[in-house]
């Protein structure tokens, strides 16, 4: 028995009382030690439904965002994801988990340097790099699936552009106090959008985020 396992699984049988349905994302969630990417003072409650501090001012997403995240990006296996916004590496071990090749990237070096560490100590080969996420990261694209864990003020144009047909750019966009969650699906070139409204997310910082407003 680990010293969280309990807890873990008192997670994810909430996560499954608030309507996650995706078995193998529980699973997941289910095996991933979060306690492991958490700030050392806030240990003990690593498994409460909350967002909780991480360096730099910025966040470790509540577990039913990721899940909810998560589930509505729908990741395959083997899909290529781009995620923006490294913060402490949990989101892209969920989606490495999932068999997903997943690319990163944190504006924070700090950050990035850690969750690095976090990648290599779990053998998750993930691609990642210190930059503008709101810029996205052309290198790579197009990507099967976009994630953004930060706040737009609205939906930035290269992250559109970088992805490809028939997949799901995830992304919070409102004011700095609250935000809707935007799923915007790529259709040749047109897009569709719908949205989950009731979201707090830190802002995203960048070219096409606030601070290039």
């Amino acid at each position: 028995m680990g010293r969280f396992d309990d807890e873990r699984r008192e997670m994810i049988a909430l996560l499954r009382e608030r309507g996650i349905a995706d078995e193998r994302l529980l699973q997941v969630m289910g095996k991933i030690e979060r306690h492991l990417f958490v700030s050392e003072p806030f240990v003990n409650r690593s498994y409460d439904d909350t967002a909780l501090p991480i360096a730099n001012q910025q966040t470790i997403s509540q577990p039913y965002t990721v899940a909810f995240m998560t589930e509505q990006l729908a990741p395959k296996a083997g899909a290529k994801i781009l995620e923006v916004g490294t913060g402490s590496g949990y989101q892209a071990a969920v989606l490495a988990e999932l068999g997903c090749r997943v690319y990163t990237i944190e504006r924070h070096v700090e950050l990035l340097l850690h969750a690095r560490k976090m990648f290599e100590r779990f053998g998750y080969r993930i691609g990642s790099k210190a930059g503008d996420g709101t810029v996205g990261w052309s290198e790579f694209a197009p990507y099967d699936g976009i994630i953004v864990t930060a706040a737009a003020p609205e939906v930035p144009d290269p992250l559109l552009k970088q992805l490809s047909d028939g997949a799901r750019l995830v992304i919070p966009v409102g004011n700095m106090d609250v935000q809707d969650l935007i799923i915007v699906t790529r259709d040749g070139d047109s897009y569709s959008s719908r949205e989950t409204k009731g979201f707090k997310f830190v802002p995203l910082i960048g070219k096409k985020g606030w601070n290039g407003q």
